[in-house]
């Protein structure tokens, strides 16, 4: 479900922003995701990538998140310019 307008998170350059369209994956790591405050339509905002790009640094909700590559590949994000 990727197009010019939507993408993973997981793909996001250091500091990008955008919206979360939809939230995917296993049942209970889509749960996780959803406890932690990550869910449609919250902006989110890369902040730092580990030097191998996995784990990644996100701000949403005003706090940080650090999320492993594989959960960030669930999260898919309409990009804000």
């Amino acid at each position: 479900m990727e197009d010019d307008k939507t993408k993973p998170l997981s793909k996001f350059a250091i500091g990008e922003r955008g919206v979360v369209v939809s939230v995917g994956g296993e049942k209970r790591i889509r749960r996780r995701l959803f406890d932690m405050g990550v869910t449609p339509s919250v902006e989110v905002y890369l902040r730092k990538k580990a030097p191998l790009g996995d784990p990644i640094e996100i701000m949403l909700r005003g706090y940080e998140l650090t999320l492993r590559k594989c959960e960030a590949d669930n999260i898919i994000t309409e990009v804000k310019k």
